[in-house]
């Protein structure tokens, strides 16, 4: 199953929260959207699964229109920050009912995963803690059957623990279920090992859509001490710099070198996702 946005734009009052956004996903692959507070990610999820309407654009799943074909939308999960249950209904009951908009819910899974994650299925949504709603939120989405799991900021609330938890379940229902799962979320340090394809809109635009691995392999860090760090640097097209305090490390555009061509002291690394992220959002690099 292949999702396709063409040229999708929405606007709320005087924000332009999407501005031409044209992107695909599906081919059973895991997905990364990036973007700041305000950026247009949850938008975009809403859009896909029709609880937006877009102001323009085309909006398709393998070439069926999305916009009010229940079928096809059936196939997409979003967990998203709302609850769309009714606060009062107990969580079983909500499982009941997922089980009729959903046709391959799998009620078994449902109730393993609310053994393994501890949540009391006889609990009206409303006396849940935070973190228990977004358990009851995670379940929902892995038991819902979908072909195409949005997971829009999932780990909200979970302490150290659950989040563990919940990125182990994502790879093993990955592994067990081939699907195609888009993840939203500030947390990129602890998904950029998730994820293998990158979406990063900023101010409603997309302005990158590409393979992680082709992103970062487009510059590199170098750390050591500051003074070697600074006269290494020069001439050079760095995009970031951190500095703890004696040692340096910059993160830099361009093939990566080898080991034996820095300077003794000097270490090579690769860039990871949250330095290329926070120089993206950040503005262009500059020469030293």
């Amino acid at each position: 199953m292949r999702v396709e946005l063409n040229k999708i734009s929405k606007r709320f009052d005087q924000t332009q929260a999407l501005d031409n956004v044209s992107l695909s996903f599906g081919g059973h692959k895991i997905y990364g959207l990036l973007g700041n507070n305000g950026a247009g990610k949850s938008t975009l999820l809403n859009i896909i699964t029709g609880r937006y309407l877009a102001d323009s654009g085309e909006l398709t799943l393998n070439d069926e229109q999305l916009v009010d074909n229940d079928k096809a939308l059936g196939q997409i999960y979003l967990l998203s920050e709302k609850n769309y249950y009714p606060e009062s209904m107990k969580v079983k009951e909500a499982f009941k009912w997922a089980s009729y908009f959903y046709p391959n819910f799998d009620m078994k899974l449902a109730n393993e995963l609310s053994e393994r994650f501890e949540l009391p299925q006889k609990k009206k949504i409303e006396n849940l803690s935070t973190g228990y709603g977004s358990i009851f939120k995670i379940v929902m989405a892995f038991s819902s059957g979908a072909e195409i799991l949005l997971l829009d900021e999932p780990v909200l609330g979970l302490d150290a623990l659950h989040r563990d938890m919940f990125y182990k379940l994502l790879l093993e229902h990955y592994s067990n279920n081939p699907c195609t799962i888009v993840i939203s979320t500030h947390l990129i340090s602890e998904v950029a090992n998730l994820v293998e394809h990158c979406f990063i809109i900023k101010k409603g635009k997309l302005i990158k859509d590409a393979p992680c691995e082709e992103l970062l392999n487009a510059g590199y860090t170098v750390s050591g001490g500051s003074s070697l760090v600074d006269e290494y640097l020069h001439g050079k097209t760095v995009l970031s710099v951190n500095t703890l305090g004696g040692l340096k490390t910059a993160f830099l555009s361009g093939e990566m070198p080898t080991q034996s061509q820095l300077p003794q002291g000097l270490e090579l690394g690769k860039a990871n996702l949250q330095e290329y992220f926070i120089h993206l959002m950040g503005g262009e690099g500059h020469n030293e």
